[in-house]
């Protein structure tokens, strides 16, 4: 039991100081961690929570303004994806997924870690922009992995690193708030996991706003290399874990 209480710390740890340096991926990281030691259901319902307290962390600490215009497609999109991700929750293996996953993002972002030139989307505009929203929307409520789909978009849109921070930042919070709403109404989250989300806490909040001060201090292209290499790590995980799942 002591080993799983640290093993969920430590996850929390590392994905809040990622979150709070980039503004995503605290799911993704997290999972990495929790995947070995809980169930997926808990462990979803964990990253949602985590994602979502990281979020509210950096909405106080790095605060950016942003156009309603440009950010309601992502949202509209995202809200009509959660429900579609928490029916496919129970039934779909979680190996697989994470196979999936693993291989688009680890094929797409060294591909655009290592270009010269990254190939700019000009097509798509706000159909495209609620497209990419939809599919966080779903990811979100299987697993919590509200920000793969929309970054990857806004990277492949251009978006300056404050444009981009502002649209992934306000997105996620707002995708995180109907996603627990939902896994608290559909009995996902019960009184068993009560204590891991009072460990999960305090094992993010430091670094968190560790990581939220670092990114102040970062240039547009060191940020986007920090985003693709967070990817291209997330995975590599993802990958390892889908593969070890199906072997067993």
């Amino acid at each position: 039991m002591m080993t799983l209480y640290l093993v969920v710390a430590l996850g929390a740890a590392v994905a809040g100081f990622v979150q709070g340096l980039s503004g995503f991926a605290f799911g993704l990281v997290a999972m990495s961690f929790w995947v070995w030691v809980l169930d997926p259901p808990v462990a979803a319902s964990l990253t949602v929570f985590g994602g979502l307290l990281g979020q509210l962390i950096a909405a106080f600490s790095v605060r950016r303004g942003f156009s309603w215009r440009q950010l309601l497609p992502f949202v509209f999109g995202g809200v009509a994806g959660i429900p579609v991700g928490v029916w496919l929750l129970p039934m779909v293996d979680a190996g697989t997924f994470k196979i999936g996953l693993g291989i688009v993002l680890l094929i797409w972002c060294p591909t655009m870690l290592f270009a010269q030139h990254i190939p700019r989307i000009t097509f798509g505009g706000k159909i495209g922009d609620a497209l990419a929203g939809a599919a966080g929307g779903v990811l979100g409520g299987f697993g919590g992995f509200t920000g793969v789909i929309p970054t990857l978009w806004c990277v492949l849109r251009g978006f300056p690193r404050e444009e981009q921070r502002a649209i992934i930042q306000n997105f996620n919070l707002a995708m995180l708030i109907v996603i627990m709403g939902t896994y608290i109404a559909s009995g996902l989250v019960s009184l068993n996991t009560l204590p891991l989300f009072a460990i999960v806490a305090p094992a993010m909040l430091i670094p968190t706003l560790l990581g939220t001060r670092l990114y102040k201090g970062i240039s547009d292209l060191r940020f986007r290399q920090i985003v693709l290499g967070l990817l291209t790590a997330s995975g590599l995980m993802m990958l390892a874990s889908g593969l070890s799942s199906a072997l067993r």
